[in-house]
C-alpha cells in the first residue's frame, strides 16, 4: 500500500514538472521591436528603509531607454527609519528629467504592500500601472517591452521575470535555485496557458482593469499576495488577456537575504499565501510539490521501518533530480545564471527538508519581516 501510494505521487509529480518543462519550451521569447513608446506608464515601487539598495534602483531608473515624459514613478514610504527619501529626494535634485514622486503609505489593511499600491493607484492618472520593489535593478529595455506587448497583444496584465544576483556562496546559490524553480514554474504554466503564479517586482496591469475587479479586496487580510492573488483575478476575468513577458532584457534583478532566519521568514511570509490559491492549478502543483518533497524526507524511515526496496527509493529520487534539474537548467541559462553542479546536488538533498521545514513554521509560527509582525 505505502509503495503504491509513494509511487503514485512520484509519477504526477514528475508528469507535472514535465508539464512545465514543455510549456517553458513553447513560451515564445520575445524581441525587442523597438516601436515607438506610445504607452504611459506609472512605476509604483514600495519601499521600507531601504538605504542599501536604493541607490542601485535610481542608478537603473536613469539608464532606463523610454522617454522621461511617458513614466512616472511613485515611491511610496512605508514608514522608513533610516535615510531612503532623503537618497530619492536627493536624486530628485540631480536629476530634474526624471518624474518621481514619493508618498506616505496610508495604512487601511493587515498588507502594507497592498495599502502602498493603493496609495499610489489614488493618484495616478496614466492607465498602465508597472509594479516593481527598492531592493531591484531595472534593465535598460525594460518598458520598451512592455510597451511593445502592450501595442501587439492589447493585453490586461503582464508578467515579467525576476532573478537574483548571484554570488558564489553555496547559502546564496541554495536561494536562487529556491527562486528559480519558482521562476521556471511561472513561465512554464503561462506557456500552458494555464498561469496561476507572477512576482510583483516585475508585472505590469492596466489601471481600469485593477479597478474593474476591485483590486485587492477579498485578500487584503492576507500581508502577501499583491502579486499571486491579483493575477488571479485577471485570469478568471479576461483569461486571454494575461501573458508571459519571456525576454532576458525584461528581466529584473534583485538579492538574496543575508542570514538563515531571513530566508526563513521570507519564505514563510510566501507560504503563507499559497493556502489561499483559487486556481486549480496552483493547487495541483502545490499539493504534488509538498507531498513529492514530504515523500523524499521520509524515504529514510521507509527504508529502516518497512520493506520498501531502496533501489525504488533510489531511482524515484534521481528521476525527481532530473526533472528538476531540466526545468532550472532551462531556468538559469535564460536568465543567464551559472549552472554549479555540486551546489545543485547538495540543494537537491537539502531542498525537500528546507520545504517541508518552512511547511510547519508556516502552519504554526508567525513570521516577522521588515521588523513587523504578522499573523498567519
Amino acid at each position: 500500500m505505502m509503495i503504491g501510494i509513494i509511487f503514485l505521487i512520484a509519477i504526477v509529480y514528475i508528469l507535472l514538472i514535465l508539464s512545465l518543462i514543455f510549456g517553458f519550451w513553447i513560451e515564445t521569447t520575445l524581441k525587442n521591436k523597438h516601436l515607438e513608446a506610445k504607452t504611459n506608464f506609472s512605476v509604483i515601487i514600495p519601499f521600507r528603509d531601504e538605504t542599501l539598495r536604493l541607490p542601485m534602483l535610481l542608478a537603473s531608473i536613469k539608464e532606463l531607454q523610454y522617454p522621461s515624459a511617458n513614466v512616472s514613478f511613485w515611491f511610496v514610504d512605508d514608514a522608513s527609519e533610516d535615510d531612503s527619501c532623503q537618497i530619492i529626494e536627493t536624486f530628485c535634485k540631480e536629476n530634474s528629467s526624471v518624474n518621481i514622486k514619493i508618498l506616505e503609505n496610508k495604512r487601511v489593511s493587515n498588507s502594507p504592500k497592498k495599502d502602498a499600491i493603493l496609495t499610489a493607484i489614488t493618484q495616478i492618472k496614466s492607465d498602465w500601472i508597472v509594479t516593481t520593489d527598492a531592493d531591484c535593478i531595472l534593465p535598460t529595455h525594460w518598458l520598451q517591452l512592455y510597451n511593445q506587448e502592450i501595442i501587439l497583444k492589447q493585453h490586461k496584465m503582464i508578467a515579467a521575470p525576476v532573478t537574483y544576483k548571484e554570488d558564489a556562496s553555496f547559502f546564496n546559490y541554495f536561494q536562487l535555485l529556491d527562486f528559480l524553480s519558482l521562476q521556471g514554474t511561472t513561465i512554464g504554466s503561462f506557456g500552458l496557458q494555464l498561469p496561476f503564479m507572477c512576482n510583483g517586482a516585475n508585472l505590469a496591469y492596466q489601471k481600469s482593469a485593477f479597478l474593474e475587479v476591485q483590486g485587492f479586496t477579498g485578500n487584503d487580510t492576507i500581508a502577501s499576495g499583491d502579486d499571486v492573488f491579483l493575477l488571479e483575478k485577471f485570469v478568471q476575468k479576461w483569461p486571454k488577456k494575461v501573458c508571459y513577458l519571456k525576454s532576458k532584457k525584461a528581466l529584473v534583478t534583485t538579492f538574496s537575504v543575508a542570514t538563515f532566519r531571513d530566508l526563513v521568514s521570507q519564505r514563510v511570509r510566501w507560504a503563507s499565501k499559497s493556502a489561499n490559491y483559487n486556481l486549480p492549478t496552483g493547487k495541483l502543483i502545490g499539493i504534488s510539490v509538498i507531498l513529492m518533497n514530504l515523500a523524499c524526507c521520509m524515504f529514510p524511515f521507509l527504508l529502516l521501518f518497512t520493506t520498501i526496496s531502496w533501489q525504488l527509493m533510489l531511482l524515484l529520487f534521481y528521476l525527481k533530480i532530473i526533472v528538476d534539474g531540466i526545468l532550472l537548467f532551462q531556468t538559469i541559462q535564460f536568465t543567464e545564471q551559472k549552472f554549479r553542479f555540486l551546489y545543485f546536488i547538495l540543494s537537491a538533498i537539502l531542498y525537500p527538508f528546507f520545504t517541508i521545514f518552512i511547511l510547519f513554521q508556516s502552519l504554526f509560527k508567525n513570521y516577522t519581516w521588515k521588523n513587523r509582525k504578522f499573523k498567519m
